[in-house]
């Protein structure tokens, strides 16, 4: 298969959305997940710019159309089972709705679950 025939394998989820990674093109850091249908992902192609679907809004959503925090993709690769996305974006502004540069700042405190001996 060539690179011009590598598409997201969309039927794969009963509701055609399936999970996009975005990281930062230049430290590699994780910035967001979101959902992407063959509409989004297509308009991300023809736009260098990212689209998802909302799942709570039922729509499409172009990233930072309301906050300006655009996000400008500079590479697409697909997972082994063509059902994940992962874009590297230069992002302008925070990825994050609260305002921080990723969505992932919740560390959690991992308990240790091995038994003494």
């Amino acid at each position: 298969m060539t690179k011009e025939q590598l598409t997201p394998d969309f039927s794969k989820s009963p509701d055609g959305l399936i999970p996009a990674i975005i990281t930062d093109v230049e430290n590699g850091q994780v910035l967001m997940l979101a959902y992407m249908n063959a509409e989004s992902y297509q308009l991300t192609l023809e736009t260098g710019e990212t689209y998802y679907w909302s799942r709570s809004r039922s729509e499409l959503w172009h990233k930072g159309e309301t906050s300006g925090h655009f996000q400008h993709v500079k590479k697409i690769a697909l997972d082994c089972d063509l059902d994940t996305i992962l874009i590297a974006v230069e992002q302008i502004g925070p990825a994050c709705h609260t305002g921080a540069r990723s969505c992932f700042f919740n560390d959690v405190d991992l308990i240790n679950t091995k038994e003494e001996k």
